[in-house]
């Protein structure tokens, strides 16, 4: 037998229990879910009018169209280096580059030094001969010196153009270079005298364009790739050399599909590309895409969607909000 402090507790539990069933029945949310079975069990959100007007909701008829056709690929900012050699490519290669720089700066200074000697000797048997106090075999042994001194130099010279230009010049360059290994049975397929779109990783950077350049051939025999090479103007040192970023390399041929605004596609935490389709009147349901290409502000989709399909194009990020329960 509960004494009476005890059923007053009770009926009071019981009656913000009913106040609170009150405060939440479904006839006062702005808008539930229903789950559709497929998908991994996807919901299908029901807005109330107010609830789509509030989310400022735009819809859009999902229409076909062709975009050219392009590889996206990883590349890497190495230092511009001309076409007699190999461009500088990594934070290692740049101390490997900085010693033998070096080493040839200083093979330039001793050859340069027995030039200069070889020509004083030459230029003192010259005298002699011409003052008969030499011998003519003395004067040509010290041309034939001379001008194995000046081949050393003209070497020393070469090798050291190889090498590239200093490392302090390397950091302020307004122009560098991109290389983009690129799978070598991919290389018919590709456009080779186009420019190439270059965006730095992570920020979601505009995109920079990069003409073609040649440069010596390099590859990675163990991958498979073969390098190539693009020239990307730095005036304003968006790039650093080492740096990584995406490249979307230009390919034969235009690809057709369907053709939605960027703004409708939605990416979940795994790199899920959705995009929410209107099913009915305050109705919209998340759907799977799979997106061919992208050109400005429009995306071309390769599946997920039948044409005259509505989709979202405004609001997509607040239904996206909406199904996993955000605040």
């Amino acid at each position: 037998m509960l004494s009476l402090p005890c059923r007053m507790s009770v009926a009071a539990l019981l009656l913000l229990g009913g106040c609170s069933d009150k405060a939440t029945s479904p006839a006062s949310k702005p808008s539930k879910s229903d789950p559709v079975g497929h998908e991994t069990e996807l919901l299908r959100l029901t807005l109330t009018p107010q609830a789509e007007k509030r989310l400022a909701i735009r819809t859009v008829n999902v229409g076909t169209g062709t975009s050219a056709r392009v590889r996206a690929a990883h590349g890497e900012i190495v230092a511009p280096t001309g076409s007699a050699s190999v461009p500088v490519r990594s934070v290692t290669d740049l101390a490997a580059m900085s010693s033998a720089q070096a080493q040839a700066d200083g093979e330039i200074a001793r050859a340069q030094a027995q030039v200069e000697l070889a020509q004083l000797n030459y230029n003192r048997a010259e005298r002699l001969v011409g003052l008969q106090s030499g011998s003519a075999r003395a004067r040509d042994e010290a041309r034939a010196e001379l001008k194995t001194a000046e081949a050393a130099l003209a070497a020393a010279n070469a090798q050291r153009r190889l090498l590239g230009p200093s490392m302090s010049a390397m950091t302020s360059q307004t122009a560098l270079w991109v290389r983009v290994p690129v799978s070598g049975g991919d290389l018919d397929a590709l456009v080779r005298d186009a420019n190439a779109l270059v965006r730095p990783l992570g920020n979601g950077g505009a995109p920079h364009s990069a003409r073609p350049v040649r440069a010596l051939p390099s590859s990675d025999a163990a991958a498979g790739t073969v390098d190539l090479y693009y020239a990307l103007a730095n005036a304003d040192r968006a790039f650093r050399i080492g740096q990584r970023v995406g490249v979307e390399l230009p390919m034969r041929g235009a690809s057709s599909g369907l053709v939605v605004p960027a703004s409708a596609i939605i990416r979940d935490i795994y790199g899920g590309e959705w995009v929410y389709q209107r099913v009915a009147p305050q109705q919209f349901e998340r759907r799977r895409v799979e997106i061919a290409a992208t050109s400005g502000d429009t995306v071309l989709l390769s599946r997920g969607l039948e044409p005259g399909a509505v989709v979202v194009t405004a609001g997509a990020a607040e239904l996206f909000g909406t199904e996993f329960g955000a605040k």
